[in-house]
């Protein structure tokens, strides 16, 4: 007998100690992960800007997306005016930012900082008013003003940023560049309130903007899916009420990506960005 439980402990001690030595393996795994992901900083995710900005400041595609943008507007313009019969007289709301001003090189600012988008950054850049014009923005905004149309700048800009915005826009030669005409945020950021004004007194032939936000509040706090399926309920308007214009840097359907948790680590907000990729489900042969 004594024997066997010897023979049996010299089987069960080298299963054991290979229990013991997985387990110790799986736990340094977690804590690597757990490490690997403590350490994925805000600079880490600002490299993934890289490609975005440097698409709008380097590619004539993106100047071309621009222009055909408001080649669109302007001949839309053309169609209202020509069939329209109305008493009120006619207006366009356009946005600011990646609408007729681009501000890409804030966001190449920020690509090897450590931390994003800030007010304590960006009222900065606003007070700057160096943003500089859209392709196309100033020439559609000219012939628009020239047709006796009225330009309202509906932007979520903050107040704080008012005089920096007029300067940017006056200094570019925008039209209409005023306290009636430069609508900024106020207490909310939902421009549906800020549109209505203008409908109130003014046919509003088309809006312009980069954000769906500024078509419609329907967008508003929806996730990827609704946001999608808002789109498509509206799709005969895209292209001649509603003239969208190219962003991939920043906007509403990022925050959608993130289910609205702005303030998720840097590492939770790559992992929430990655899981929406469609990747191709293919094995390299050995």
């Amino acid at each position: 007998m004594k024997n066997q439980g010897a023979d049996r402990w010299k089987i069960m001690i080298p299963v054991l100690l290979l229990v013991l030595l997985l387990g110790g393996c799986a736990a340094m795994k977690k804590d690597t992960a757990e490490q690997a992901a403590g350490m994925y900083s805000t600079q880490d995710l600002n490299e993934q800007l890289v490609m975005a900005t440097l698409w709008m400041q380097s590619s004539a595609e993106f100047k071309a997306l621009s222009y055909q943008a408001f080649n669109v507007a302007a001949m839309n313009l053309d169609s209202f005016l020509n069939g329209y019969t109305g008493s009120k007289p006619v207006a366009v709301i356009v946005d600011a930012d990646e609408t007729v001003i681009d501000n890409s090189a804030y966001e190449a600012w920020l690509i090897g900082q450590d931390f994003g988008y800030s007010s304590k950054t960006w009222t900065p850049w606003m007070e700057a008013a160096e943003a500089r014009a859209m392709p196309g923005a100033k020439e559609f905004l000219d012939y628009a003003a020239a047709k006796g149309v009225e330009i309202f700048y509906v932007t979520n800009r903050k107040m704080v940023g008012y005089d920096g915005t007029k300067k940017n826009l006056m200094e570019l030669g925008f039209p209409n560049v005023d306290e009636k005409h430069l609508l900024l945020r106020t207490d909310s950021s939902d421009k549906q309130a800020r549109r209505d004004i203008v409908a109130k007194d003014y046919e509003i032939a088309l809006l312009m903007g980069d954000n769906l936000n500024d078509f419609a509040s329907d967008f508003a706090k929806k996730t990827v899916e609704q946001r999608f399926l808002e789109t498509d309920k509206i799709k005969d308007q895209w292209g001649t009420k509603f003239i969208v214009l190219p962003n991939p840097t920043y906007g509403e359907w990022e925050g959608a990506v993130y289910e609205g948790n702005w303030g998720a680590s840097a590492a939770e907000k790559d992992q929430m960005r990655k899981s929406y990729i469609n990747k191709w489900d293919y094995q390299v042969p050995e």
